[in-house]
């Protein structure tokens, strides 16, 4: 069990696994850890595969830090924001391992990736914002808009309505689901398979598909988090 996430090189498979014991919580220190896996996996892997530990995938920021400030608030969502358009962008596959529970920006983490398979359970996904009386961040609503199906948009972001895994498919959180017990093999396999594409046609087809929304983001973001950390009259 660890704050950062671990990195192991399978065959030229990066799997990188989140296990703080907990909730999976994105702080500075997991965002730093994550970066440091990704310029790793630059280097000399085909694909990633990032997972989190059995029953918890990720619960979103670290509430702690979300609540002490709103300097601490700002730099935690900026940071969370910066790591989804890297995981979005990245020039090679990117495959999660949803091993569980997943709000907030642990489904945002899931629509970065390229490819989600999710384990069957008593799980919850969605953005969950708006219930704990958030604003969801404008990155946030730009990979919903492209990665969420059009019929459960509004559901999802304005409505936070969770999913389990299975409706997860549906509404666009998850491509596939499998059995807890196949589900890092599963993801594994699928990563192989993305790990076979041609780099160079992977990465320009991938840049050209998500230009437009990575531009919205940036285009945006600085002025959407700081409309977010503003305080205002109820």
């Amino acid at each position: 069990m660890t704050r950062t996430p671990t990195y192991e090189l399978r065959d030229r498979i990066a799997l990188i696994t989140m296990d703080d014991g907990k909730a999976n919580a994105v702080s500075a220190q997991l965002i730093e850890g994550f970066h440091d896996c990704l310029t790793r996996a630059e280097r000399e892997a085909d694909a990633v595969l990032l997972a989190g530990r059995p029953g918890r995938f990720s619960g979103g920021f670290d509430l702690s830090v979300m609540t002490s400030g709103i300097e601490p608030m700002r730099k935690l969502v900026i940071g969370g924001a910066e790591l989804l358009v890297r995981l979005y962008s990245f020039p090679r596959p990117v495959i999660t391992a949803c091993t569980g529970h997943a709000l907030a920006m642990g489904a945002l983490l899931l629509l970065a990736s390229d490819r989600r398979v999710g384990a069957r359970g008593d799980f919850k996904i969605g953005l969950n914002e708006v219930r704990i009386q958030m604003t969801l961040p404008m990155f946030g609503m730009e990979l919903a808009r492209d990665r969420i199906s059009k019929r459960h948009f509004t559901q999802a972001t304005s409505q936070a309505r969770i999913y389990d895994p299975d409706g997860a498919v549906d509404a666009g959180y998850l491509d596939a689901t499998v059995p807890a017990d196949t589900l890092l093999a599963t993801a594994e396999t699928v990563a192989r398979e993305l790990a076979g594409l041609p780099h160079p046609a992977f990465r320009e087809t991938k840049r050209r598909e998500r230009a437009e929304t990575i531009d919205r983001i940036r285009r945006t973001l600085e002025a959407d988090v700081a409309a977010l950390t503003t305080p205002r009259p109820d």
